[in-house]
């Protein structure tokens, strides 16, 4: 399934029954999500999907990764999966795209949302795969290290690589309110990848600075996965676009079983 999602509007272009491994039959939509938030960032960024995704009557849990390592973030997301009462959808953005991609096998999980996120499959880390598609971000001198090994984006160029579509004062607060994170996260390699066995969704932020878009499409046609496109849409697009990156969870759970 490709739709593009153009100036807030929501359009459907093709219907493509492939998703990960196998197609899944239509069922009893899935009342549970599960939000996993990405690098630089905790996961108060998701309240504006949260909202929305509550309004219209679904179970939202938020995971709140320690970023301190790789298994420390994937072992905090199957705390929060093992909390949940019946099926869910697992959903990450950016580095979050990893985390899940690990902590999807979980028997909780019945379908994947990867949003402006990494994907990575076995053997693979989102560093190396980074290098296929080299973001505008990565060519730059923005994020800086600590001298204990942990990364941050310059605040005063987190606006512009990270969140541009946001307002002045909101990205402000992001930049200056990180959440730091060991380099050497962004080396760990995946084990077992949960979108191979299950289906998965990938929405693309077309001006994505700190994912390349065109790394964002090539994880998405590997796994055949169902795509959106958010045209103009940064890397926060899910705060700055919630009603599009709702839409694509909500479809995910209408059709994931």
């Amino acid at each position: 399934m490709v739709w593009k999602c153009c100036k807030g509007v929501l359009s459907l272009m093709l219907v493509f029954g492939v998703c990960g491994a196998t197609a899944q039959t239509p069922g009893t939509p899935v009342k549970n999500i599960v939000l996993v938030h990405g690098a630089w960032v905790d996961g108060s960024g998701w309240k504006p999907v949260y909202e929305i995704l509550v309004r219209d009557g679904y179970t939202v849990s938020i995971v709140q990764e320690p970023l301190t390592s790789f298994e420390a973030d994937v072992t905090a997301t199957k705390r929060i999966l093992a909390q949940q009462q019946g099926d869910c959808i697992l959903v990450g953005h950016s580095y979050g795209g990893a985390v899940i991609t690990e902590a999807g096998s979980d028997p909780h999980v019945v379908g994947l949302v990867y949003i402006a996120a990494h994907m990575p499959d076995a053997g693979e880390s989102e560093r190396a795969d980074g290098k296929k598609f080299p973001s505008a971000l990565s060519q730059t001198t923005a994020v800086k290290k600590t001298p204990d090994g942990f990364t941050y984006i310059d605040p005063s160029e987190f606006s512009e690589y990270f969140a541009a579509d946001l307002p002045r004062e909101t990205a402000a607060f992001s930049a200056h309110s990180q959440m730091l994170i060991p380099d050497i996260n962004f080396e760990a390699k995946i084990t077992t990848p949960a979108w191979r066995t299950k289906p998965s969704w990938m929405l693309v932020a077309t001006a994505d600075k700190t994912i390349n878009p065109d790394l964002e499409r090539w994880y998405a046609a590997r796994a055949h996965s169902h795509t959106v496109e958010v045209e103009g849409a940064s890397h926060a697009v899910y705060e700055s676009r919630p009603k599009e990156v709702a839409a694509v969870i909500e479809d995910a759970a209408q059709h994931a079983r």
